[in-house]
């Protein structure tokens, strides 16, 4: 086995743990934390076992081709940095796994959160080992997405909903910016490959595009990490239960940003715009987080805050673009994984055993809890930057570069003495959290006794604590080999000179120190009176909470403009929103020919023949019938418009289209009767009366429409005309000709084109379907209309006549027994339509026909069922089960894809080859079958779930089910 293949296995083994803990029943606590503390114990054992090769400065690589044509590859990559990452996440996963299992209560659905969590940890460890910045992006949405399911876990709380939707607001939004900033990253290089970027810092720096390229990287970036002005989701995230804090907002999630920045340093920092963007935002984040952090009154909040300060501190010496900066941000980005996500657990268990985190209720804690009380201090210490810990190591190194010269700048001149101020507010919060919890006077009116948790719920504490503790003390011989691999594979071979010795004599950043412990100390006395008051701080901490803008900006797009928008373009009908995207859309497709990009070609035109003209002068007539109808009679204009799919059928038959004239034939037969269904629900029309004659607005709305309608039929005729008059020589059709069977094994190009050739554009496709069917079930399974809306269609009209009429005939007899086609008639079509269906599948390669064929076909017969016999003799009978029928198409046709990656080709890759079978004799077999049987069982689960959903809703209309449905409600 390939040493890469562990990367994919790291990758996805939360992913499968997630699926499997989802399936669990909701009592299975031990179980699910077992399984989550294990996966992140693999994973690390994993990781750890790479290190070996990692440490040879190598960069391991495993990669599958996905469209190798467009540059996009499945690429795992695996070198220092990302190795530090992923141990950060699979370690301290394990960590919060165990740590969660005595946290969460039993009556919480907690399978569900491990699995939320798993999946999580698998979008990061994505990120982290993507070798492709495209599919980085992909991961980096996903950890949103995740997130936000995390922090809303407790979704009864509206707390809980609304920072899960500020922190999916706020870091999706990023993660488009940085998917743009992507594509412009990638257009400068020529390639989305990590390595490849990596290797071309001359040529970003020097490109027009470097500039917008960083901008929108950066602004994904500082969504995500929390970083000044986007700071403000972070605080409002803590109403997640706090193993998620613990693990997201101090280890894992908002790290994703600064893992990124540090990713491209190497390619982008160095220039003034990356100092002039990265530091002024870093240090105001620094600065706002550290003096927010001190007037918090819940322990969740202090501890966000100062996740805030810390995540700028790093983004600060990102900023200042030199190498040792550079080194202080990866070290400190450890230290502070360590120490915080040790205190947010101490916080939790503090909330967990009291009952409470309103730090104006808890004080002299120690005597009740003096084990947790020591190690949250020792973690306390640790990010305040005393001596001996490892947060004091990387603090002298901030400020160490903080004193260097780097631009000779005012702002580089100034960091100093904010660094210092910021240290000052480090040890306030610090003295905060340690002072005002576990001593003075003990607590009254909790609503627990406190005491200390389980052991095994404070081991996750004692393990970090105890790093805090090795690496403060011997840091060269824990964690120095380790930091040299994660800073070579930053900067390369030229790496700078650093020391991690606790005494490097008397300097100024030790000085800087010793000011900032007694300022801290000092200050935090100065405060304390005004702290107990249990005023939430000074006015300007109130006025800067994001929230608020944050609200504001969102009433005004959501509410001020939405209602604006809706004014200008919204309607109590369909039809202005349809003539303003049609008039655009004939913009867009005019613009080709104005630009002489499209022109007819050079072919003379063949003649019209009689006979074909008569077809669509029929054709014509039903399409204007229909739009004349559709005014009086829906009913009308639906046969109408059904008389003009057939022409078109005729058309595609005559112009040797036979695959176009099967599918249109069959989509022609589904959707009529999916839009007589549907015919029921439509709104009465909004009769317009006229005195005389019909107003000039209306006149002019009717020719308007007109006019679109002949300006899309025109667009669409002269771009038809201009493909068929080309020469084929010269026609993207001939690639698919000549490559057809050699390539792709079958004869049927068209076929052959969307299960091979595009077969990703039809996995795009079926996968649309899948959604537009579960939409149109969603918002029909509870659709009760008004009575007084719902006009009543033909069909309803003959099955009321059918029921007043006299009781001549005999008991049971319903309205299909009495029309032309008899009920046993339609049963016996449902074997030969299902024997048709399977012979259209079969042939597709190489006749006209295929998966979408075949399913729509099957389609028709489950519609044929129901029309004799109702949906509920259809579900009880044949045991239709849809979404089954759609899951395991949608399984099938990825499992296809993936097959192929297992024999080494790019995703989706078509084999064939010949087979001799019994009595058939030798014939070709494609593995485009397999993709083609998905799409059968996705069309035919889809078709029948919408007819369902349509189905039932006119069983409800009906007057005996309305009758029975009253006589229910009473």
């Amino acid at each position: 086995m390939p040493i890469g293949s562990f990367l994919l296995v790291a990758l996805l083994l939360p992913f499968a743990g997630s699926v499997v803990a989802g399936f669990l029943p909701t009592n299975a606590r031990n179980t699910a934390a077992t399984l989550a503390g294990s996966i992140g114990l693999a994973g690390s054992a994993i990781l750890a076992w790479l290190y070996i090769s990692v440490a040879d400065e190598v960069p391991i690589r495993f990669t599958l081709d996905w469209l190798p044509m467009l540059g996009l590859d499945f690429t795992l990559r695996l070198d220092g940095l990302s190795w530090l990452f992923a141990i950060l996440i699979s370690g301290i996963g394990a960590l919060v796994a165990l740590y969660a299992r005595y946290y969460m209560s039993p009556d919480d659905p907690v399978p569900r959160f491990f699995s939320f969590l798993l999946a999580f940890q698998g979008s990061m460890i994505g990120v982290v080992i993507s070798g492709n910045l495209v599919q980085l992006v992909f991961f980096w949405e996903l950890t949103s997405l995740f997130s936000f399911l995390l922090i809303g876990y407790w979704h009864h709380s509206a707390p809980a909903r609304d920072g899960a939707r500020m922190a999916l607001i706020i870091t999706a939004s990023g993660g488009l910016c940085l998917f743009v900033g992507v594509m412009l990253l990638g257009r400068i290089v020529g390639s989305y490959d990590v390595d490849e970027v990596l290797n071309s810092g001359a040529l970003i720096r020097g490109s027009d595009l470097y500039v917008p390229a960083l901008v929108l990287i950066l602004l994904g970036a500082f969504t995500k990490s929390a970083q000044f002005p986007f700071h403000f989701w972070l605080p409002h995230a803590m109403a997640a239960p706090t193993p998620v804090s613990a693990y997201l907002h101090s280890a894992t999630m908002v790290k994703a940003g600064i893992f990124l920045m540090i990713r491209l340093w190497p390619v982008m920092a160095g220039t003034d715009s990356w100092f002039y963007i990265v530091v002024p935002v870093g240090l105001t984040t620094l600065l706002l987080g550290a003096f927010a952090a001190i007037f918090q009154q819940d322990l969740k909040g202090l501890l966000a805050y100062s996740t805030i300060s810390h995540l700028g501190l790093i983004t600060l010496l990102l900023g200042l673009g030199s190498q040792l900066a550079a080194v202080a941000a990866i070290f400190h980005t450890l230290n502070h994984a360590i120490f915080k996500a040790s205190l947010f657990m101490a916080a939790g268990i503090i909330d967990h055993e009291t009952g409470t985190r309103d730090m104006r209720r808890l004080s002299g804690l120690y005597r009740y809890m003096p084990i947790t009380g020591t190690l949250a201090m020792v973690a306390a210490a640790s990010m305040a930057g005393v001596p001996l810990l490892n947060g004091f190591i990387s603090k002298e190194m901030f400020f160490a570069e903080a004193v260097a010269n780097h631009t000779g700048s005012l702002l580089d001149d100034s960091l100093p003495y904010w660094a210092t101020l910021a240290g000052v507010f480090s040890v306030t919060y610090s003295m905060r959290f340690i002072l005002g919890v576990f001593f003075g006077p003990p607590p009254i009116d909790l609503p627990r006794r406190p005491h200390e948790p389980a052991h095994w719920m404070r081991f996750p504490i004692e393990f970090l604590v105890l790093l805090c503790l090795m690496i403060g003390i011997v840091p060269g011989l824990t964690v120095g080999p380790f930091l040299a691999t994660v800073i070579r594979s930053v900067i390369g071979t030229g790496m700078p000179a650093f020391s991690l010795a606790l005494w490097h004599g008397f300097t100024l950043p030790l000085l800087m120190s010793f000011i900032a412990l007694l300022g801290g100390i000092a200050l935090y006395f100065a405060l304390r009176p005004y702290l107990r008051s249990g005023i939430e701080g000074p006015p300007v901490i109130r006025e800067l909470k994001g929230q608020r803008i944050f609200e504001k900006v969102l009433v005004t797009i959501s509410w001020q403009w939405a209602r604006a928008a809706e004014a200008v373009l919204g309607t109590r009908r369909l039809q202005p929103q349809m003539r303003l995207v049609l008039a655009l859309a004939i913009v867009a497709a005019a613009t080709p020919f104005f630009g002489n990009l499209v022109e007819a070609g050079t072919l003379p035109g063949a003649p019209i023949e009689p006979a074909f003209m008569v077809v669509w002068v029929i054709g014509i007539a039903c399409a204007i019938g229909a739009a004349y109808q559709a005014k009086y009679h829906r009913f009308a204009a639906l046969v109408l418009l059904g008389g003009a799919g057939l022409v078109t059928c005729v058309t595609f038959v005559w112009l040797s289209a036979p695959d176009l004239a099967v599918t249109q034939l069959l989509v022609e037969i589904v959707t009529t009767v999916l839009l007589l269904l549907g015919l029921r629900w439509l709104p009465k029309r909004i009769e317009e009366v006229y005195p005389s004659r019909p107003p000039l607005s209306t006149l002019v709305r009717r020719y308007a429409d007109l006019a679109i309608a002949c300006g899309v039929g025109a667009v669409m005729a002269f771009l038809s005309y201009s493909v068929m008059t080309r020469p084929l020589s010269s026609n993207v059709s001939r690639f698919f000709v000549e490559n057809a069977y050699s390539e792709g094994g079958g004869s049927n190009i068209v076929n052959v084109i969307l299960v091979d050739f595009r077969g990703f554009d039809t996995m795009g496709e079926i996968v649309v379907l899948c959604l537009a069917a579960l939409t149109v079930f969603a918002l029909l399974r509870r659709f009760r209309p008004a009575p007084e809306s719902i006009e009543i269609p033909e069909q309803q009209r003959i099955q009321d006549a059918f029921d007043d009429a006299e009781p001549s005939r005999a008991p049971g007899d319903t309205l299909t027994d009495y029309l032309m086609i008899p009920r046993l008639i339609m049963n016996w079509l449902f074997p030969v339509i299902g024997v048709l269906a399977v012979y259209l599948f079969m042939r597709g390669h190489d006749l006209p026909g295929g998966g979408f064929a075949a399913g729509i076909t099957l389609s028709i017969a489950f519609v044929v069922q129901y029309m004799a016999n109702g949906t509920r003799w259809v579900e009880d009978h044949l045991r239709v089960l849809p979404l089954r029928w759609m899951g395991l198409g949608l399984l099938t046709s990825v499992a296809t894809g993936l097959g192929s990656w297992w024999f080494g080709y790019p995703f989706l890759t078509s084999h064939f080859q010949y087979v001799e079978l019994p009595v058939i004799g030798k014939m070709p077999v494609a593995s485009a079958l397999l993709f083609d049987l998905g799409v059968f069982a996705l069309v035919v689960g889809a078709t029948v779930l919408i007819l369902i959903a349509l189905a039932h809703q006119s069983l409800r209309g009906s007057r005996s089910a309305q009758t029975s449905e009253a006589e229910r409600w009473k």
